[in-house]
């Protein structure tokens, strides 16, 4: 089994634990290729050769880390595992203290995929030149003028449904609901849903709520004339283009998915409740997180 393994580069918790994987590869008879060996600090993943395809990709860091070896995911159409070191760590599966237990599961091969939606971007600029690139979290059109909101249109199917004075808007995959659009209102989105999710960023108007919208609409971001300086459009908040006053930025759900590895079957309420650590014990809650499904249904029917 050939693995590759994308790392933070600027952690010794990191490196270290990087040695400890090598040592337990080797038992395991697993062929590790270490980023960090064939190319030089963050550059270009788009730069990056691979003589061999991997059979699976493992980030060592934490959220970011794993959006980085997501452009060589999807590029290779191959499994993606994290191991967070970070913070939140939403997207990671697993923490460093079980890097000996993990590799040991994927050289079983006891391991599942989750496929997760993507979004495909397409961003038109008013002299004609087309970008094409894709997103696993979110499609963010930001201002670049601090002092001045940015002027938008947002258009589905062809309708335009609101202009917005804004700081920006966020287009995200039920993945990315947990991410930049949460943090702007947006609501959390089951990952297995298939749905884009809009959220304005700091607007100005009286119609700003977040929108979800089906996953087979087409979305239309407009950068209006008026704007005086160009927004930027970033993508998974690696890559950036600049959108002149005039450009269209249309976003639609992608044909190919992200294949993220999972270890076991933790259901994604249980993985909310550990990452934002809600509250689940307190008035009418005491005891209900302990119980099964059809248990905690019952005791709702009852109190009501």
């Amino acid at each position: 089994m050939r693995i590759l393994v994308v790392r933070h580069m600027h952690r010794d918790d990191v490196r270290k634990a990087a040695k400890r994987l090598h040592r337990h590869a080797e038992e395991l008879d697993i062929e590790l290729i270490d980023v960090a060996d064939i190319m030089d600090g963050d550059a270009n993943f788009d730069a990056l050769v691979l003589e061999e395809k991997p059979d699976l990709i493992l980030t060592l860091g934490g959220d970011g880390t794993l959006l980085k070896a997501a452009e060589i995911a999807y590029r290779e159409d191959v499994p993606l595992l994290g191991i967070n070191f970070g913070h939140m760590g939403f997207l990671t599966e697993t923490t460093a203290d079980s890097i000996g237990f993990v590799l040991r599961q994927i050289a079983a091969g006891d391991y599942g995929i989750d496929p997760r939606m993507t979004l495909e971007v397409r961003i038109v600029s008013p002299d004609g030149a087309v970008r094409d690139d894709w997103a696993l979290n979110d499609a963010v059109v930001l201002h670049s003028d601090n002092a001045h909101p940015a002027e938008f249109a947002f258009v589905v199917d062809g309708q335009v449904v609101s202009t917005y004075a804004a700081d920006g808007i966020i287009l995200a995959t039920p993945t990315g609901s947990t991410a930049y659009a949460f943090s702007s209102g947006g609501p959390v989105v089951w990952p297995e849903t298939q749905a884009i999710v809009m959220a304005p960023l700091a607007a100005h108007g009286l119609f700003t709520r977040p929108l979800v919208v089906a996953p087979t609409s087409h979305l239309e971001v407009g950068v209006l004339e008026s704007n005086r300086v160009a927004p930027t459009v970033w993508l998974d908040g690696r890559r950036e283009v600049v959108a002149p006053p005039g450009s269209r930025i249309e976003v639609t759900a992608g044909s190919q998915p992200i294949k993220l590895v999972r270890l076991d079957d933790t259901p994604f309420a249980a993985r909310l409740v550990s990452k934002f650590n809600l509250p689940v014990v307190g008035w009418r809650a005491e005891g209900v997180a302990t119980m099964g499904s059809e248990e905690a249904a019952e005791e709702h029917i009852n109190a009501d």
